[in-house]
């Protein structure tokens, strides 16, 4: 029988959106990768409660691949009841992948372009197939492996959860072996990053942790043009409970064995008695107790430390006390006490009003990332400002005894995808912040949970 042995997860609005329309459900043994479209928050709103259709399903015995079905079913109804009830949400939709582990097989229910894969013997295998008008024209033999990668209309999709009042759910299931890792992922991956990327993430990476993240690094770095998201997990043998191993007795099992409540009872009182003199008061153990409070306390230091060091490890973007984009260590709070839990690292010396429209949002949403994605993305906003016309020279101040001559004065210089029956997928509205500060950098809060960081946009 296998089990999950390790698990790795990430998601990423990716360079050219300004929202994550994605969402994803990983608690063992069930995986799922959602990609929302509709435009707005339709393809958010979506994808979510595709994701959520998974916690609180109940099984009643049905085969692995019965019970996937059964959730895509009621989410697609969900979705589509939601969008007929709000005109906002017309139209709106989205794939589904998802996974399920049960003894030594994995099951998968699949709709849309979201994909899964395994990674077995260093070798990348796929394992669903697209619901895409590219994919239907590879199957026709009208394009070639070559021309369907790179296709333009490949975000085309002709299946989906919502749009419809019914949806077909392709289902199958694969007999695993220990080692074996799956990836479940949506097309922002996949579009920007080949399957030989993928293997290489997978085979030469110390674990699905680094994996995962690699992955979304080098589907940014490509272009990152649309949301980006990964669920990758590893079997291995379960563990076999270890032969002759004393049984636990529950119950009438353990009356048989002469092991009653009563029995249990007096058998702790013979031996209390004997430890100590008939009469004599139980002895206090003050040092004991001092060991306690010890041990928690350095348990606490212990996890407040590590809270620390991991915030050392994450990077954001905002803005500094000048106005400028700036790169920042740590997390973006302000504890009690004016406790910065961040610091400034780099400015990219560019004014944020400056940033395209579109891309502001960018350099003042606060999302984590890894050094190198942060400070990539910072060149990126760097190379996109608008560089400011040139300020007309100021007109000559002329004084009264050279205005007998001629009068002097000065001279102005002077990404998107469709469900076949659904509409384009919107990128959603850029946000309105102007990336302004006050008097502080983190901005009102009243400390309870941590103030928002440098430059929140409001």
């Amino acid at each position: 029988m296998l089990r999950v042995g390790e698990q790795a997860f990430r998601s990423d609005t990716g360079r050219q959106r300004t929202a994550n329309e994605d969402s994803y459900y990983a608690r063992a043994p069930l995986f799922a990768v959602a990609d929302g479209m509709g435009g707005a928050q339709a393809g958010e709103v979506a994808s979510r409660i595709a994701a959520e259709s998974f916690e609180p399903a109940p099984r009643e015995g049905e085969p692995p691949e019965a019970y996937l079905r059964q959730i895509a079913h009621a989410a697609n109804e969900r979705i589509h009841n939601l969008a007929q009830n709000d005109s906002s949400r017309s139209g709106m939709g989205t794939t589904l992948t998802a996974a399920m582990v049960e003894g030594d097989d994995v099951s998968f229910a699949h709709v849309g372009d979201s994909r899964a894969y395994v990674f077995r013997d260093g070798e990348l295998r796929l394992l669903t197939s697209d619901h895409s008008l590219v994919e239907e024209l590879r199957r026709q033999g009208r394009l070639t492996e070559e021309q369907a990668e790179d296709h333009p209309q490949r975000s085309i999709i002709t299946r989906a959860l919502g749009p419809e009042a019914e949806v077909d759910v392709d289902t199958l299931t694969f007999s695993a072996r220990p080692g074996d890792v799956f990836l479940l992922c949506s097309d922002g991956l996949t579009t920007m990053v080949k399957e030989a990327g993928i293997a290489a993430a997978l085979s030469e990476s110390e674990g699905l942790d680094e994996a995962v993240k690699r992955m979304v690094r080098e589907a940014n770095e490509a272009g990152g043009r649309d949301n980006i998201t990964a669920v990758a997990f590893r079997l291995e043998e379960a563990e076999e409970p270890a032969a002759g191993a004393d049984p636990t007795l529950i119950g009438p099992s353990a009356e048989d064995a002469g092991l009653t409540g009563e029995r249990v009872r007096a058998a702790g009182a013979g031996r209390r008695a004997g430890t100590r003199q008939r009469g004599a008061p139980p002895r206090r153990r003050p040092v004991r107790t001092a060991v306690k409070v010890l041990v928690a306390l350095v348990v606490v230091a212990a996890i407040v430390v590590g809270a620390w060091l991991g915030s050392r490890q994450v990077y954001f973007l905002g803005i500094d006390d000048a106005g400028q984009v700036a790169l920042y260590r740590g997390l973006p709070y302000v504890l009690p006490f004016d406790l910065e839990l961040y610091s400034d690292v780099q400015s990219a010396t560019v004014p944020a009003d400056l940033l395209p429209t579109d891309r502001r949002d960018e350099a003042t949403d606060h999302e984590l990332r890894s050094h190198d994605d942060a400070a990539s993305l910072l060149d990126d906003l760097r190379a996109a400002a608008v560089t400011p016309l040139p300020q007309p020279p100021a007109a000559a101040t002329v004084s009264g005894a050279d205005q007998s001559g001629s009068s002097a004065g000065g001279g102005g210089a002077g990404g998107s995808r469709e469900a076949g029956l659904s509409g384009r997928k919107s990128q959603g509205t850029p946000g309105s912040g102007d990336g302004s500060r006050g008097d502080h950098p983190s901005g009102p809060g009243d400390g309870t949970r941590g103030q928002a960081g440098p430059g929140s946009g409001n």
